[in-house]
């Protein structure tokens, strides 16, 4: 697979083209409405002094550093608050390559393919691991493949794509891998308000210097546009210390800071939103989930039921998941989701959907007419 072209904007592309009306199943922007905090963060913003409407710390707003350091139990010296999970995921993924020895990046199949698109980005070497049948990575299986030459292990929870949730052990022999191999352990935990399993465990669990935790508050805020994100980093003071400064410097000459205003309007929804923004959020996709769910079940289609995230994976009989029956589906059926190809070998056969639209049912009523 070709990770240097970006591979979703080929299916959003011709979706947008098609002369007819299509259910946008392809990206994951979240279609509900932010936290009432953030809107009136960013109202009360448009009064502030001129020079709050200068550059921002570099790093990030002192006061939203403190505020995600405390609820991820972490000091402050220890975050960067970076242009979204993506470039939180870079930085994490170059300062491993260049801290730890190897060339190597552990990747799982399938997989997010910006990570594998970065990884071509950086030149790494890079080693795919076969998610089981169940989504998950064995970590016995990414034992095996992690070597002396690896140097970054990315895992993803929960999963995009496969919607699966890596609890406490799994979670733990994933930095114990990165640590007998001297490896960094990148965890990409953005879609962690979406565990629908109760078995979410963050690899900040485990005070290593083996560590990265990435995340944004993209998916859990609904502010996607927003491009408010972050990286805790091992401890300044740590055999690791240096991977936060190298992180901070490289994120200051690439963007000199991140949103002031954005950055205002997180914290102020942050101190602001109560539990039950989130659990809705859970009961929306819950329902869309088991909707989606029994149109595959009647159209005799196999899939994994995610266990977080927003994303369903299928497989339609004699239907692989190539572009061009993507395409297909756009077509005939009025759908689009994303090809398994582009996640890797694993899945090729399947079909990723994503359900952040309200349109599920009839997306759902669409597909079941198209198989029947």
């Amino acid at each position: 697979m070709d990770y240097e072209t970006p591979q979703f904007f080929r299916v959003m592309q011709y979706a947008a083209r098609a002369d007819r009306d299509v259910v946008d199943m392809v990206s994951g922007n979240p279609d509900w409405d932010p936290p009432d905090g953030l809107r009136d963060g960013l109202r009360d913003y448009a009064e502030a002094d001129a020079d709050e409407y200068q550059y921002a710390p570099s790093r990030g707003l002192k006061s939203l550093r403190e505020e995600i350091a405390a609820r991820r139990d972490v000091t402050v010296d220890r975050v960067v608050v970076t242009n979204g999970t993506g470039e939180a995921n870079h930085l994490a993924m170059t300062g491993g390559l260049d801290h730890f020895s190897g060339d190597e990046i552990v990747l799982t199949d399938p997989v997010y393919p910006y990570y594998a698109g970065r990884a071509n980005f950086l030149d790494a070497e890079t080693t795919f691991v076969a998610a089981g049948d169940d989504g998950r990575l064995d970590p016995e299986t990414v034992r095996a493949a992690a070597s002396d030459e690896t140097s970054v292990i990315v895992v993803n929870s929960p999963n995009n794509p496969t919607g699966a949730i890596y609890d406490a052990d799994a979670m733990a022999e994933f930095v114990a891998i990165a640590e007998d191999h001297d490896a960094l352990l990148v965890s990409d935990e953005v879609y962690d308000h979406f565990d629908y399993a109760g078995r979410f465990a963050s690899a900040l669990e485990h005070d290593s210097p083996n560590v990265v935790a990435t995340n944004a508050f993209s998916k859990s805020m609904a502010i996607t546009g927003l491009r408010v994100g972050y990286a805790v980093f091992p401890s300044p003071d740590g055999p690791s210390g240096d991977l936060v400064d190298r992180a901070a410097t490289r994120h200051m000459l690439t963007n000199v800071s991140g949103s002031r205003p954005a950055q205002y309007a997180v914290e102020r929804a942050l101190q602001t939103t109560s539990p039950e923004y989130y659990a809705e959020c859970r009961r929306r996709l819950e329902r869309r989930i088991d909707t989606f769910c029994a149109a595959l079940d009647a159209a005799g289609a196999e899939y994994n039921r995610p266990e977080g995230g927003f994303y369903v994976m299928a497989r339609f009989p004699d239907f692989a998941g190539s572009f061009e029956n993507v395409y297909e589906l756009v077509d005939e059926a009025g759908v689009a989701g994303m090809p398994g190809e582009a996640f890797g070998e694993s899945r090729s056969d399947w079909i990723r959907f994503a359900l952040v639209t309200p349109r599920v049912e009839e997306a759902a009523e669409r597909l079941g007419n198209f198989f029947e």
